[in-house]
């Protein structure tokens, strides 16, 4: 099993010793360690310098996480791709157990770990909501996302056939990238936990980016022509995007915002609502 792992980083110097660190410490030692530096101006370069050559260094000027994450992918030779955030950090069995769930399920072509989540330096439960589970969770997924990029492994080949992260959104990018998959293939969940997610530094992007829940709507209206969505999993996108599109509109009639997009969005949900039943169903 040739695992590639792939990280993006941006002016993380102060934390990407921990991530990498985790890495080249695996049990079951990676095929190749690709680190992509999306035009940091710290000293990220220095940092990284230090771990050649057993590192792959990639640098680009400043695009987003999502090319960043394409970059690393394409160069790739390994037939699966772990993803690893600069901010986080793998426990060092993460790649052998994961390993092990491949031997045990090897119909699968993606699968993710349980995480341990630290907030502010201490240890934190995740709400039931967030718990992950596996199988075909398309409708799970929806409200938001409950599939980790640090926690994730899946075969090169399902980012080649959904075309990758899409770099036109600047979060709800991996949200964005895991519907796209879940819709047409189950996921596996090892419940070893395996990576220790840190939250509540200031430069994590759900931080930086109002209005989540507008990029989770422009993700959920790529499916509503797909014809060949399965129903019931249409159903469940009609209602998160109405529920979502309700309480962004009634936002922007109260505190001001774009309402002239939010209300573009409705009606092309109901235009395709329309269209389904005429064509579809």
């Amino acid at each position: 099993m040739h695992i590639s792992v792939v990280i993006p980083t941006y002016n993380r110097a102060a934390l990407l010793p921990r991530a990498l660190d985790s890495v080249l410490g695996q049990k079951y030692p990676p095929w190749e360690v690709i680190v992509v530096d999306d035009g940091s101006t710290d000293d990220t370069s220095k940092v990284l310098n230090g771990y050649q050559p057993d590192i792959i260094v990639i640098r680009q000027k400043n695009k987003g996480v999502s090319s960043a994450r394409n970059r690393g992918i394409e160069q790739a030779t390994g037939e699966w791709i772990a993803l690893l955030d600069s901010d986080d950090a793998w426990m060092p069995k993460k790649l052998m157990n994961q390993y092990a769930y491949h031997l045990q399920n090897p119909g699968l072509k993606i699968f993710q770990s349980q995480e341990i989540w630290i907030r502010n330096g201490r240890r934190v439960n995740p709400k039931k909501k967030h718990r992950k589970t596996g199988g075909w969770i398309f409708k799970e997924a929806l409200p938001f996302c409950i599939v980790s990029p640090s926690a994730v492994i899946f075969k090169k080949e399902l980012w080649r056939e959904t075309g990758g992260f899409d770099p036109h959104l600047p979060v709800a990018e991996d949200y964005d990238f895991w519907l796209r998959i879940l819709k047409n293939h189950p996921i596996g969940l090892d419940e070893k936990e395996s990576v220790i997610k840190y939250g509540g530094h200031g430069d994590q992007l759900s931080r930086t980016t109002p209005l989540m829940d507008y990029y989770r709507v422009l993700a959920m209206a790529k499916h509503l022509r797909d014809e060949n969505l399965r129903y019931d999993y249409f159903q469940e996108l009609v209602k998160n995007m109405r529920l979502k599109l309700e309480i962004l509109i009634k936002g922007a009639q109260k505190h001001g915002g774009n309402l002239k997009e939010y209300l573009r969005l409705e009606s092309e949900l109901e235009q395709a609502i329309c269209w389904r039943k005429e064509y579809v169903d």
